[in-house]
């Protein structure tokens, strides 16, 4: 009993919309006005020291035990969440206790492969033919996934405003679209940098049946043991996400240090504007070692780096479209999906598409995109951004 009076205190106020609660005791309570526009059982009691130490990572991990059940939207409950002030993700006597992190190389290495490892076939099922795994950007409300995420390509890319013959470095390069794009249509010498050994088979295989050896490479290393000469330009999309707090000025320096002096680079990461935070159940079960940015904490570090903010750009909505149809993607596919994958998997992972559309639905967190050069502010950019659609 003591236990479902304080789960009520907990929720009886985290939500904006309409919930219907059913606790372990089988009492079913109505938080808000109206039809409940989401049903919540729950299936055992949570202890105070559950609840206390980290909410979200102990709700998280009993929606994926089928200790919890959800009727309607995930995203929607979340969001109404986040909007609440006195909600269990804001309240501060209830937000949980940061996790510890480690960013050795090794470590690096072990994170990424834990995500992006789980298999191209995966990826393939929901991703779009491009297999970007990062925000579209919907320049028209009817563009397909695939077209945003060829746009997105192109918004980048026309931002640096490349020359031909130039060089172009990708940081954290993904399954190759972006730097493959800027070798075959802006006619650049590229390089791509990833730890992922899936990643890394794919892209080369790429290069090679696109005839591109004499143009493109892709290496499989941590991003700072790269020798190389200096690049004209640098992109590195959904990277910086992944260093960790201690390592974001590295990360930064190294992106001056590989530039060619007045080089331009392109980062587009998730940020949060109301300051950096790490999510507990994020780092446990999708990306260990995550931990997202501050606005000002990235501008601190670009500029302690050497380098300057020429352009900044907000891409809450589009990454919240994104995620949406990844998600519906997701449940299309689940067929395939049951045959690779256990359902406390696919629990899991539906969770967080949904709560992450739910997290830039609320402002909670932003995707940026940062337009720096080495030098002074748009020395070798166009005066105006014009350019960037012209292109």
């Amino acid at each position: 009993m003591f236990n479902n009076f304080l789960l009520k205190e907990v929720l009886e106020h985290s939500f904006n919309i309409p919930v219907q609660v059913t606790y372990a005791n089988g009492k079913t309570e109505r938080y808000g006005d109206g039809e409940p526009q989401v049903k919540i059982t729950f299936h055992r009691d949570f202890s105070m020291r559950e609840l206390i130490h980290n909410a979200s990572l102990t709700l998280g991990e009993a929606y994926m035990d089928k200790e919890i059940e959800i009727e309607g939207s995930i995203q929607d409950l979340i969001t109404s969440a986040y909007e609440s002030a006195d909600s269990f993700l804001n309240n501060n006597k209830l937000k949980h206790f940061l996790p510890k992190q480690s960013h050795t190389e090794r470590k690096s290495k072990s994170d990424v492969q834990s995500h992006y490892d789980i298999g191209n076939d995966f990826y393939r099922l929901w991703l779009d033919k491009t297999l970007t795994y990062s925000c579209a950007y919907f320049k028209r409300p009817q563009d397909t996934l695939e077209e945003a995420q060829r746009n997105k390509v192109h918004h980048i890319i026309n931002k640096l405003d490349p020359k031909p013959g130039k060089t172009l470095l990708d940081i954290g390069c993904g399954w190759g679209t972006l730097m493959l794009t800027a070798c075959k249509e802006y006619d650049l010498n590229v390089v791509g940098i990833t730890l992922s050994k899936e990643q890394y088979d794919l892209v080369t295989q790429r290069i090679k049946d696109e005839g591109l050896e004499d143009r493109a490479k892709v290496i499989l290393e941590d991003y700072r043991e790269l020798k190389h000469e200096p690049f004209d330009y640098i992109t590195s999309v959904g990277m910086f996400e992944h260093v960790g707090k201690e390592n974001l000025g590295e990360y930064f320096q190294k992106i001056s240090d590989y530039l060619k002096p007045n080089g331009v680079a392109l980062i587009h990461g998730i940020t949060r504007q109301q300051g950096g935070a790490v999510n507990a159940w994020i780092d446990k079960y999708i990306f260990p070692g995550g931990y997202i940015p501050g606005l000002a904490e990235n501008i601190e570090h670009i500029v302690d780096a050497g380098m300057q903010v020429a352009d900044i750009e907000t891409l809450r909505r589009h990454y919240q479209k994104t995620l949406e149809l990844w998600d519906q993607n997701f449940r299309r596919a689940l067929p395939e999906i049951r045959k690779i994958e256990d359902e406390r998997f696919i629990r899991m992972w539906d969770l967080y598409l949904q709560a992450c559309a739910a997290s830039f639905e609320s402002g909670n967190i932003d995707v940026i995109q940062y337009l720096i050069s080495k030098g002074p502010s748009g020395s070798n950019l166009p005066t105006t951004r014009e350019y960037m659609y012209q292109a």
